[in-house]
């Protein structure tokens, strides 16, 4: 959401500054310009990249203009889970938690976190290490190597579309030079007419100059790096996971491996101790504690 009011104030801002010095709105208003442009820069994307980097351009922009997927509320509700399937492993064994892994969408237990279940990727770090880990035949430090691994090679491949669209946006200002060069082209094809006709095309001509500059570091850049951020606070959160995991594979039980990855959370989106116990015991639980501790302290 903030990316679209970013957007509109990038356009306001330039729209209107150049209204208040006067200038003719009409002028900017050049589609051959902005087909040369855009076009070009499509094109030089879709020599660079293959499909998948493409597909994943577009679902990382689409990721950017919606809601963060990686707030406090999506933690709160995976710490929640990791509880509920950890703490079921300890009471049954760690076999007690296989039918839930090895197919994870017909669990009763995964099918209460749909959100968890969509993304693919986060379903199968959890359920491949802990497939791994009912093996018996890995150590807790091997599983902690290979979870690391996984988590590398995702960002690896996450970054890259990241990386491909960061140089589209590099490529923009050099192809406003190309529209603006060509805009002069036709300027010089008419030396012999009027200096209101000749100053138009110099104007359009400059106006493919503006076009890339201003698409470059006001839309396409901007969006570029909000992407890496979306791709950083997804590594954060497979770290999160990560350390509860390998908290609870060392033979930590799940509150305290809980606590470790809550800890892990990075410091804006990290939610209280009170908030995790009270969404993975209920408020119901935590009113009881706090009615036993008080009676407690009064004896």
């Amino acid at each position: 959401m903030l990316a679209i009011v970013g957007i509109l104030i990038v356009i306001g801002a330039v729209l209107g500054g150049f209204l208040m010095e006067k200038g003719p709105l009409l002028v900017l208003m050049q589609p051959a310009e902005l087909l040369i442009i855009g076009g070009a820069a499509v094109g030089t994307m879709l020599i660079a990249n293959p499909l998948r980097i493409l597909k994943a351009i577009a679902g990382g922009l689409k990721g950017v203009l919606g809601k963060s997927s990686f707030g406090k509320d999506n933690y709160l509700t995976t710490l929640k889970m990791l509880y509920e399937l950890l703490n079921k492993a300890r009471r049954l064994g760690m076999l007690g938690i296989e039918a839930d892994i090895e197919n994870p969408a017909e669990s009763q237990l995964f099918q209460n976190y749909p959100n968890f279940l969509k993304h693919h990727h986060h379903r199968d770090f959890v359920c491949d290490t802990l497939r791994m880990a009912i093996s018996g035949n890995v150590d807790a430090f091997d599983m902690d190597q290979m979870m690391e691994r996984d988590i590398e090679v995702h960002h690896h491949g996450a970054m890259q579309p990241i990386t491909a669209l960061t140089t589209m946006a590099d490529s923009l200002p050099g192809l406003g030079i190309v529209a603006a060069v060509l805009g002069v082209v036709i300027t010089m094809g008419a030396l012999d007419g009027p200096p209101g006709e000749i100053g138009h095309k110099v104007a359009a001509a400059l106006v493919g100059t503006f076009l890339g500059i201003l698409m470059c570091y006001g839309f396409v850049g901007p969006l570029s790096s909000s992407m890496s951020k979306t791709v950083d606070d997804e590594n954060a959160y497979l770290y999160v996971l990560r350390i509860v995991l390998i908290s609870f594979i060392k033979g930590q039980p799940p509150v305290l491996a809980i606590e470790a990855g809550r800890r892990a959370i990075p410091s804006h989106v990290r939610p209280g101790f009170a908030e995790v116990e009270a969404a993975y015991r209920g408020e119901a639980a935590g009113a009881n504690g706090q009615a036993g501790a008080e009676a407690a302290a009064q004896a």
